[in-house]
């Protein structure tokens, strides 16, 4: 039954972000695009995003716990840092230059298009190298917390 739901939430996940043009990269780079030929329709489906998450955090808190799991997984640190400032710059960057993010990149993927397969194997690659680096530098990160 956790399959199935899984499976589910990654369809109507794939359907919104194909549907509403966030896996085109060429309408996101448009969106970015203020002095040029700008594109300001993706606005409305970023705020459907952020209403449908305050209604579904509404919703999914208010139950003592998770349907398929015992407890809640939350992030326990608050704290802003360089490597989740570095990681956010990188992101947006990468999301800027290539009009692809990882949640329109994966549907994108039934496009057959070589750009969105790079997109992807370059997006695996970075995970890669940096969960190596992350090992690397373990035992130096645990020292300074």
């Amino acid at each position: 039954m956790k399959l199935l739901a899984i499976y589910l939430i990654g369809l109507i996940f794939g359907l919104g972000i194909s549907l509403s043009g966030m896996s085109n990269p060429a309408k996101v780079l448009n969106f970015f695009d203020v002095f040029g030929a700008w594109d300001p329709s993706l606005i409305f489906v970023m705020g459907g995003a952020l209403v449908t998450t305050f209604v579904g955090y509404k919703l999914v808190f208010g139950r003592e716990a998770p349907v398929f799991e015992p407890t809640f997984h939350l992030p326990t640190s608050a704290n802003i840092n360089a490597r989740l400032v570095g990681g956010s710059a990188v992101f947006g960057i990468g999301w800027g230059i290539a009009g692809f993010c990882p949640g329109g990149a994966l549907p994108a993927l039934g496009t057959g298009r070589w750009e969105v397969f790079a997109f992807v194997g370059a997006l695996v690659i970075g995970i890669a190298l940096a969960k190596l680096l992350q090992s690397a530098a373990a035992p130096d990160l645990k020292s300074r917390t």
